[in-house]
């Protein structure tokens, strides 16, 4: 809490109601990954060359994912049920995975987005 805040919440010392049952207490709720995104991945990686597999760690809004990089930058990411699941996922397609905490994101991804943003700049105006 800043010292601004401290100021507008008066000199009471909570900081906080209580919650009540059933009340919103401010955490999230994570989606589970589904068949749908396992379909998505299949069709996306088998559409693709030079694809490889970054799986990213479960955060405080986001389950564990798995980001799928092709060889031009192009990309996709989805939910999976687990590290292992996705490290698994891309060994039967032949796909080296990665964990993205460790390696970050590669340089291609980025290159990508940059690209499509200036054409999507360039169509609108």
């Amino acid at each position: 809490m800043g010292l601004i805040d401290r100021f507008r919440r008066g000199s009471s010392g909570r900081t906080s109601k209580p919650a009540r049952d059933g009340a919103r207490t401010g955490s999230t709720r994570v989606r589970a990954a589904d068949r749908v995104d396992e379909q998505h991945l299949h069709a996306w990686v088998t559409a693709r060359r030079g694809v490889e597999g970054f799986v990213e760690p479960r955060t405080a809004v986001s389950d564990v994912t798995l980001l799928l990089v092709a060889h031009d930058g192009e990309w996709t990411r989805r939910r999976v049920p687990s590290v292992e699941w996705a490290h698994q996922f891309c060994n039967n397609y032949q796909v080296p995975s990665y964990d993205a905490a460790v390696v970050g994101i590669p340089q291609r991804m980025r290159d990508w987005n940059r690209r499509h943003k200036e054409q999507e700049r360039r169509q609108d105006g």
